[in-house]
């Protein structure tokens, strides 16, 4: 007779282990210590064999034979119905340790050779700080779209919109590899595209040219309000007005200060060419202050917490947000600031802040004439720039 729930439930332990047939092989095997474990018997190849199935009554019985049923099913197909178990469960705890930070790294080493040093350090840089301690840890397969959404809305609450949204284009693409890999079946970060909020380039926050006076008064007036070297970074950033990602990443390798010249290599400009910023005399000052504290560090500005990176993509907004320019001014807005202030105020030609922006013409030849031609311009109109700004500094600044 099969077993009823009642029959279970009321199975008392005796002195030895005993079992209760539900029939068609499946039972209930009542140990001494009155444990209660569901098992099915079934031969293969000629050897007499169990199947272990769960523990009553976290496993049920009407659950226990549902399971048993499509054991039987396996093994009418002729597999072991045990050695399947096992090897579900090795697939299991693999899939366990294929979390979403292991495929990730795994997709960074595979496409290293086709990108430049730069983006390499770039892409990994924005995993390790944004994505890993936020679901870095979960096996991929189980990733939620809400978990990725959740993470990325951390970003943006920080301003950086465009960086959350490049962020996620690089959560897609680790989707994709791990959907080629068989590490998993979806990608929850492919619809996501339609929730995040966008930057409208081209507009990035920017204080007006009158404004300027006020934004370096403010500054200075913030020494025990910042680290020193957000601080230094703040004012690097408005005498050089380089990308935000060309600041923070900067290594001292690439700075010349004997020589006033910060030359970023090709690989970490957005036209993928190397570009001579030319260094002010306050300019230069500001990154010697730096050379006590980091000078034995990659980096000029390394992250807080982990000195052997570089400061993060937020630290700037941060720290313009702590000064009270929430919404009104970027690591980005720096450059309109100081093009419109040096055309208006300085009075120089566009083509040659245009080529301080490290914009390029479409002409090679021509672009190549008109960095030689501009060179010395270009630096007379940084020390000019950097003059303009100390008119509004306080004294003894450095």
């Amino acid at each position: 007779m099969s077993l009823t729930d009642l029959a279970c439930r009321t199975a008392k332990a005796k002195e030895k282990s005993y079992k209760l047939s539900d029939g068609r092989g499946l039972f209930l095997r009542v140990h001494h210590n009155g444990s209660k474990y569901w098992a099915g018997a079934y031969r293969f190849h000629e050897k007499q064999k169990e199947l272990s199935i769960g523990v009553y009554p976290e496993v049920t019985l009407v659950e226990a034979r549902e399971a048993w049923e499509l054991a039987r099913k396996t093994l009418k197909g002729g597999t072991d119905p045990g050695a399947a178990k096992q090897a579900a469960k090795a697939g299991r705890l693999e899939a366990e340790k294929q979390t979403f930070e292991v495929t990730a790294r795994e997709w960074h080493q595979k496409k290293l050779r086709t990108w430049g040093e730069g983006t390499a350090a770039n892409h990994l840089h924005r995993l390790e700080t944004d994505i890993f301690p936020e679901f870095g840890s979960t096996p991929i397969s189980l990733v939620t779209s809400q978990q990725v959404l959740d993470a990325l809305r951390k970003i943006e609450k920080r301003g950086a919109l465009e960086v959350s949204n490049r962020i996620r284009g690089l959560v897609v693409r680790v989707f994709n590899y791990a959907i080629a890999c068989g590490y998993t079946q979806t990608n929850p970060a492919m619809p996501l595209k339609e929730v995040l909020e966008v930057a409208v380039k081209g507009h990035f926050a920017a204080i007006e040219v009158e404004e300027l006076p006020a934004f370096v008064q403010n500054l200075t007036n913030t020494p025990d309000r910042m680290f020193l070297s957000t601080r230094v970074s703040l004012w690097v950033m408005m005498l050089t007005f380089v990308r935000t990602k060309e600041l923070i990443a900067v290594p001292w390798s690439e700075l010349d200060l004997e020589g006033g010249q910060w030359i970023i290599p090709a690989e970490r400009m957005k036209k993928a060419r190397d570009h001579v910023v030319p260094l002010s005399r306050q300019a230069v000052a500001w990154f010697r202050k730096m050379q006590p504290l980091t000078g034995r560090n990659q980096f000029v500005f390394p992250n807080q917490r982990q000195p052997d990176d570089h400061m993060s993509d937020g630290a700037i907004l941060m720290a313009l947000k702590r000064l009270g320019y929430h919404g009104q001014m970027t690591g980005h807005g720096f450059r309109s600031l100081a093009m419109g202030t040096i055309k208006q105020e300085l009075g120089y030609v566009h083509d040659v802040v245009d080529l301080r922006l490290a914009h390029v013409k479409k002409n090679k030849v021509d672009a190549a004439y008109d960095r030689a031609k501009f060179l010395a311009e270009r630096t007379r109109m940084m020390q000019d720039w950097a003059d303009y700004i100390d008119r509004f500094a306080l004294p003894s600044l450095l």
